[in-house]
């Protein structure tokens, strides 16, 4: 777990692919309680210490992240995740020739039952209104990398708008059907910004993608 910032009222880290944020049915480690066995050990607090959650990545995705270690500071991050102040961009790599920039609307309804988002009409039951912009970084050997930012956040937004068009994320299981076994999601978290909840100051951390293929292309 790579630490980028710390100070009294947030921690900011770089979350591990394949880990899920908070404690999940797998009961595999979770970055949550990471984080507050971290500031427990650091600081040698006994008991209960408190990491507000007031975001979410995918378990396969990796990126930055942000937690609260006060409970004022975890509302004020809240209030900023609800009115859409937290602006967020991500990096993907997609599979096929994205163009060189677009918006994508859509609706999108969640199956809770079987963990999977679609788009759907406007007037279909809990649908949910979704947009993103992204813009075209590199194309070789038919995959394209994107800088995307997300103006709303559904459950797996990104993987299913580029899905729908015929751009499925590069190792993505369960949206793109030539996805490999063992493939990792080529979606990473790469920028954040926000307003620090007590000196009000606008922070930004951003952090680069990983130097593996298919981020970095062979040869």
């Amino acid at each position: 777990m790579n630490i980028i910032y710390e100070d009294n009222h947030i921690i900011v880290v770089e979350k591990p692919c394949n880990i899920p944020v908070q404690e999940d049915e797998s009961k595999d480690n979770d970055l949550l309680t990471m984080v507050r066995e971290y500031i427990r050990i650091k600081y040698n607090k006994p008991g209960n210490v408190y990491v507000g959650l007031v975001h979410r990545l995918d378990r396969p995705v990796g990126g930055v992240m942000v937690f609260a270690k006060t409970s004022k500071a975890a509302s004020r991050l809240s209030d900023q995740i609800r009115r859409n102040d937290i602006h967020k961009v991500y990096t993907a790599v997609v599979c096929g020739k994205a163009k060189e920039y677009d918006t994508l609307c859509d609706y999108m309804v969640k199956d809770s039952k079987t963990n999977t988002s679609r788009t759907c009409r406007k007037d279909v039951k809990d649908a949910k209104y979704a947009e993103l912009s992204y813009q075209l970084v590199d194309y070789e050997n038919n995959l394209s990398k994107v800088q995307i930012e997300l103006k709303t956040g559904r459950s797996h937004q990104i993987r299913v708008q580029f899905s729908s068009r015929g751009l499925p994320l590069w190792g993505d299981q369960r949206y793109n059907s030539k996805a490999k076994a063992g493939e990792q999601i080529a979606l990473y978290a790469t920028s954040l910004t926000f307003t620090h909840p007590t000196t009000k100051e606008v922070l930004t951390f951003t952090i680069n993608t990983p130097n593996s293929y298919p981020w970095v292309q062979k040869g």
